[in-house]
C-alpha cells in the first residue's frame, strides 16, 4: 500500500471480545438514539443496519475506552468497518458473526473525544448491525450543515479492490479489499468540506452489467440495497444532494469474463437507459444539480465514445429541462490502475479525488 495510507497514526488500539460486559455498562447509547447517514435502516429491534458503502455514524465520549456493540446477520460472514478518532482516520475492523461483539477502542488519553464509524464495504456484501455503544458521557452526532454530494457508480465509486494492505489481491474475499472511506468521493467531500453518500454496485451498469445483462442501476437504484424486487424502497426525502455525481459506463463496456457471450456495446441503448435513469434521479431530486463522469480505466476510442454518449444524454436533459441547471460533464483522464482487479488502488483515488475536487468545488459555488 502506498505511503500516503500509511503515514496515518494509529492511536486508538482495537481488540475484539464478548459483548456481555461492555453491555452492562451503566452508560449506555442505544443503537436507536444514533443519527446515521447514508443508506440504513432501523430494525423492529431498534438496531441500526448500516447498508451502503461510507454509510456513517458518530458520538462523543470521554475519558480512554468506549465500545461499538455490533454483530452480522449469519454466522459464515464477515464484513469490515473503520473509523475516525478526533478527526484522524485508524483502521479498519473485522467483524465475524451474528453474535454481538464489543469493538473496544483506546484513546491516547483522557477528555473528550470524537468517533466517525464507517462502513467499508458495500450494500451487497450484506449490512452491518450496531446495536449500542459503552461509554462515558455519550452523544450522539448528526452530520454537520453542509451541501451533500450524492455518487451513484459502480465498484470504483464503492473503493472496492483498492486496499491490500490486509489481504493481498486474489486472496481472501472480495470485499477483503474494500476500503470506502478512501474512495474518491468521500474524498472529494472532505476536502470540500460537503456531506456525502455513495450509492454504488460492483460491477454494474447503467444498461447492462459487467458480466450480465442485470439488473442494471436504474432497477436497483429505488430500492434501500439496491437489490431488484426486494420490498424496502429507499425513501428519497431524507436528503436534499446539492450534486448527484453518475458514474457508470465502465461496465457497460467491459467484454465480462470471456466466457459469456457478450454484446458488443450498444451506443444507442446506453444513451436512451442513461435518459431515463438521468430523469428519474430529478424526479426524486428537482434541484439537484447533475454531474455525468467518465469512467477512468475506459481508454481510447471507448473513452471517446463514452464522452460522445455522456454529452447526448447532456444535450436531451438540458433541451427537456431549460429552466434547470445544466448538467455537467466531469471528464478525468485515464489512469493505469494499481489496484485488485483492474481498479484504482487508494492512492489511485487520491489522484481522482485531486482531479474532481475543484470541478465539484465549482459546482457548489452560489454563483453557479
Amino acid at each position: 500500500m502506498n505511503g500516503t495510507f500509511h503515514s496515518f497514526v494509529l492511536a486508538c488500539c482495537i481488540t475484539l471480545m464478548a459483548s456481555s460486559a461492555a453491555g452492562s455498562s451503566p452508560d449506555t447509547l442505544r443503537a436507536g438514539a444514533l443519527q446515521p447517514f447514508g443508506r440504513y435502516a432501523f430494525t423492529d429491534a431498534g438496531k441500526l443496519e448500516l447498508i451502503s458503502s461510507a454509510s456513517h455514524f458518530g458520538f462523543t465520549f470521554r475519558g480512554r475506552v468506549c465500545r461499538i456493540l455490533a454483530h452480522l446477520a449469519g454466522d459464515g460472514e464477515h464484513n469490515y468497518l473503520q473509523y475516525e478518532l478526533d478527526g484522524a482516520y485508524q483502521k479498519r475492523i473485522r467483524l465475524t458473526g451474528k453474535h454481538s461483539v464489543a469493538i473496544t477502542i483506546t484513546a491516547p488519553g483522557g477528555g473528550a473525544h470524537t468517533i466517525w464509524v464507517y462502513k467499508a464495504t458495500e450494500a451487497h456484501t450484506g449490512p452491518i448491525y450496531i446495536d449500542a455503544i459503552a461509554g462515558k458521557k455519550l452523544r450522539p452526532l448528526k452530520r454537520r450543515e453542509a451541501p451533500l454530494i450524492e455518487f451513484i457508480g459502480n465498484s470504483i465509486t464503492c473503493g472496492a479492490a483498492a486496499d491490500d494492505s490486509e489481504v493481498p489481491c486474489g486472496a481472501g474475499a472480495y470485499h477483503d479489499q474494500h476500503n470506502a472511506y478512501f474512495a474518491y468521493g468521500p474524498r472529494i467531500a472532505r476536502a470540500l468540506g460537503a456531506n456525502f453518500m455513495l450509492s454504488s454496485v460492483s460491477g454494474i451498469g447503467m444498461y447492462r452489467n459487467w458480466n450480465s445483462d442485470g439488473p442494471a442501476m436504474p432497477q436497483v437504484y429505488e430500492t434501500t440495497d439496491f437489490q431488484e424486487g426486494r420490498a424496502r424502497p429507499w425513501d428519497f426525502s431524507r436528503y436534499a444532494p446539492a450534486i448527484v455525481s453518475i458514474a457508470l459506463g465502465t461496465n457497460d463496456f467491459s467484454m465480462g469474463d470471456g466466457k459469456k457471450e457478450r454484446a458488443p456495446f450498444d451506443a444507442d441503448a446506453f444513451v436512451s437507459r442513461y435518459i431515463e435513469f438521468a430523469e428519474l434521479v430529478k424526479s426524486k431530486y428537482p434541484h439537484a444539480q447533475l454531474a455525468l463522469l467518465n469512467s477512468p480505466v475506459v481508454a481510447g476510442e471507448q473513452d471517446e465514445l463514452l464522452r460522445k454518449c455522456l454529452t447526448a444524454v447532456k444535450q436531451s436533459i438540458d433541451a427537456r429541462h431549460p429552466a434547470d441547471k445544466p448538467v455537467a460533464l466531469l471528464f478525468v483522464e485515464p489512469m493505469k490502475a494499481r489496484g485488485c482487479t483492474g481498479h484504482p488502488n487508494v492512492e489511485g483515488h487520491g489522484i481522482l479525488a485531486a482531479e474532481l475536487a475543484p470541478m465539484f468545488g465549482a459546482l457548489l459555488q452560489p454563483d453557479h
